[in-house]
């Protein structure tokens, strides 16, 4: 190693040190001496963190620490202001709302339900950061909040295109987040609400109507409460998506990052019992171009099959006659109202499910594996058993060969998905 490229920084109390992994090359992190974080996860003192080409990077300390970095960086710098203490105190907040909820349910003996906090503002204020941050710091308290993700474009739960949540029990992982063991997830198919607004509210009121019955046999869960992220559309239909998904997951905090607009609106509309926040942006937040977003999905579809670097996944590729399954997608094209017989209702496009004929236009797509049985209302309703990527097809012998976690099909239904991959790495 001694070739390579070594930084030491001095970290005073209340500073980051943020950090841009190379282009092509690893960047190892070590604790030396003192305390640090990243995002919430507390570091090993003389552990070594490899970090992948690329990674961007935040590594805090309430106290003091000496960190040392190996490797080329893209840029690399101290930063002495951070919004760090305003989510120690969101979270401090948290936990205070559920120590008074469950001193006053004591004498009842039914489990309370815990704070419900909903952070939103446009795109590239690090709201994904942030919702990390105050999940690690609820886990850290002894709690088992959950996490969900309503990001269609950047989820961090399951692939692009879905609306996920997850049951925290354990800190973020350093490099690879949090894990992804047994999430609820709904298939939308686009990495836009916009693409089908009725499917995507549909969506996240089914999943909070699940997360609701579902935590009423969990009382951890309940009282742990929820971190709900959201995308960055914040205006027109977008904010009124917001409002609804408010209203849907019962949320009794609302943290509006960087937006005073967004902020000023919300506090019109939203009941008064909802605490509203108003945070800024970290310094260490930086814009992203459509490219970077294509490429960080390609990433997320890729680590889905794949796993990562630290824990690795050994997909199946196997053909598949199109005669053993049905494909079916939801939302058709929208009828002109002179084809409609004179006096007819136009029904809801959107939400029609519609049997898929298979053709050479599937490759490279995503389809979700429904656990419905039939491609009906339901299919949308459903969650997903998981993903499958058709990585050819085969008209004259009216097959297809998929990429799949598992070596069979838990399901005949397999509902299309907008969002492609092409798996460049399969045979690397």
């Amino acid at each position: 190693m001694s070739d390579e490229q070594v930084q030491e920084f001095k970290l005073n109390e209340d500073c980051e040190l943020r950090f841009v992994a190379g282009e092509d090359s690893d960047v190892c992190l070590e604790v030396v001496s003192g305390y640090a974080e990243i995002f919430g996860t507390e570091l090993l003192q003389n552990k070594k963190y490899t970090f992948p080409p690329k990674s961007r990077v935040a590594v805090f300390t309430w106290k003091t620490a000496t960190v040392e970095l190996v490797g080329v960086t893209e840029s690399a710098y101290v930063a002495e202001s951070t919004p760090m203490i305003i989510y120690l105190n969101i979270n401090a907040a948290m936990e205070e709302v559920r120590k008074k909820r469950e001193e006053q349910a004591f004498h009842t003996g039914k489990t309370p339900k815990g704070p419900r906090l909903l952070l939103v503002g446009p795109a590239d204020v690090g709201k994904s950061t942030v919702s990390r941050i105050i999940c690690n710091y609820s886990v850290r308290q002894g709690r088992t909040p959950l996490f969900v993700d309503l990001d269609v474009g950047q989820n961090n739960i399951s692939v692009p295109g879905t609306v996920a949540a997850v049951l925290l029990q354990k800190t973020a992982d350093v490099i690879d987040s949090f894990e992804r063991n047994s999430p609820l997830v709904l298939n939308f198919g686009h990495t836009n609400p916009s693409a089908n607004l009725s499917l995507y509210e549909t969506l996240f009121k089914e999943l909070a109507s699940t997360i609701n019955q579902q935590i009423l046999v969990n009382d951890e869960a309940k009282i742990g409460g929820m971190i709900i992220n959201t995308c960055g559309w914040v205006d027109g239909e977008g904010y009124k998506c917001l409002v609804k998904a408010a209203s849907a997951f019962e949320v009794d905090v609302v943290i509006v990052l960087d937006h005073e607009r967004l902020y000023s609106d919300l506090s019109k509309e939203l009941p008064e019992f909802v605490r509203l926040t108003h945070v800024p942006k970290s310094g260490g937040v930086e814009q992203r171009t459509p490219q970077m977003r294509a490429i960080m999905r390609g990433e997320n579809i890729h680590r889905y099959f794949y796993g990562t670097r630290n824990s690795s996944l050994f997909p199946f590729t196997f053909d598949l006659s199109f005669d053993d399954v049905v494909m079916c997608k939801v939302g058709t094209e929208k009828l002109p109202d002179s084809c409609l017989p004179f006096g007819m209702e136009v029904e809801n496009h959107e939400m029609k499910v519609v049997v898929l004929e298979p053709s050479i236009e599937i490759k490279h797509h995503l389809f979700a594996f429904s656990r419905s049985t039939t491609p009906d209302e339901n299919v949308y309703k459903a969650t997903i058993f998981g993903f499958c990527l058709v990585t050819e097809v085969d008209m004259a012998n009216r097959s297809m060969t998929i990429l799949c976690p598992q070596n069979s099909i838990p399901s005949k239904v397999l509902v299309y998905s907008e969002v492609t991959h092409l798996d460049d790495r399969m045979h690397a």
